[in-house]
């Protein structure tokens, strides 16, 4: 009781050698080991409830599989947790696990992170994403690779998917354009912890408008409360906006609640278009038009893109992943 179960453990029980024991549980090729060993091998494993040490299989392979992601103080809401759950099945497909630490870049210094796991690469999100060449240089140093997915961060480590989210903007503008409107508004959120979603998000609605000739959308901050919603509306249509992109389909929601008590109706006085496709998109009054992301092909793209830095394949620049559509439904 309360000590560690060794390979040793294991092969007493089995009544084998260590080093089979070793040769059946890392799957070691060119072993000839009969059916009958092997599966006394692996019942004695479950049987004391064995775990290979990872510090053990770091010092013999070269490496650690594990990839720490530095997640800032975000909300966990449907997108991000898809997000994390897919890049958890994505790296566990490659041998990787997928670790995640959620955390305010000042709570504690990135380089004490990253040493007590030594991980094999580092996925650094929003604050985190702000690396220094000296951080950088003492990964690379240990054999870690770092990698920046979102905007941010210094020259030098590998950056991925920040386009798309400029993509889901310019799609939002797009859309609502082809439906002929022309004076579009965008629905900032009030939480700063989001800006590293919407501050591309919000480029991409501009870039979109300036492609159609049209001018900037009026930004407004929605809370999510009633009050600064109405607010919201109100000034919108007094600026002769039509259509308003959302941050995402809870600021959207906001939108439609502030039209519905400016004795409003969506989409005839003021259309909407969100982000993300959540569950109360579609339960929406009127169901919402939204912009929906393929979590899964983003977590396949990016698990490539970190299994490329950790082996130091150096890839030619891919197109931005184009992972996102519309969801046409009655608000916009």
């Amino acid at each position: 009781m309360g000590q560690r179960v060794t390979s040793a453990d294991v092969a007493r029980m089995a009544g084998v050698s260590r080093a089979t024991v070793s040769y059946v549980l890392n799957d070691t090729p060119h072993q000839t080991i009969s059916e009958g060993t092997r599966g006394r091998v692996l019942s004695a494993a479950a049987a004391l409830g064995y775990a290979p040490s990872a510090a053990a299989r770091a010092l013999r392979t070269g490496r650690s599989d594990v990839v720490l992601c530095l997640l800032p103080d975000w909300p966990i809401g449907d997108e991000v947790g898809a997000l994390l759950s897919n890049l958890s099945s994505a790296f566990a497909r490659r041998g990787l696990t997928f670790v995640v630490h959620p955390a305010s870049r000042d709570d504690r210094p990135i380089s004490e992170l990253w040493k007590a796991l030594t991980p094999a690469a580092v996925l650094a999100f929003g604050d985190f994403s702000d690396l220094s060449e000296e951080e950088m240089s003492a990964m690379r140093a240990a054999g870690v690779a770092p990698v920046v997915p979102l905007a941010g961060g210094s020259g030098g480590a590998r950056r991925e998917l920040d386009p798309a989210q400029q993509r889901v903007g310019r799609l939002q503008a797009q859309y609502l354009a082809g439906l002929g409107h022309t004076i579009l508004g965008y629905a900032y959120p009030d939480d700063h912890r989001l800006r590293f979603f919407a501050d591309p998000r919000l480029a991409g609605v501009r870039a979109g408008c300036s492609a159609l000739s049209l001018d900037p959308p009026s930004v407004a901050t929605v809370p999510l409360s009633p009050g600064a919603a109405v607010a919201a509306v109100e000034s919108w249509r007094a600026r002769g906006v039509t259509a308003v992109c959302a941050y995402n389909d809870e600021v959207a929601l906001a939108v439609l609640a502030g039209v519905r008590l400016a004795g409003l109706r969506a989409p005839e006085d003021l259309a909407v278009i969100g982000v993300d496709d959540i569950p109360a998109a579609r339960l929406a009054d009127p169901p919402l038009t939204t912009v929906t992301t393929d979590q899964a092909a983003v977590a396949v793209h990016l698990a490539a893109s970190v299994v490329d830095a950790i082996v130091g394949k150096q890839t030619a620049p891919e197109k931005p992943l184009d992972a996102v559509a519309v969801v046409a439904r009655a608000s916009a």
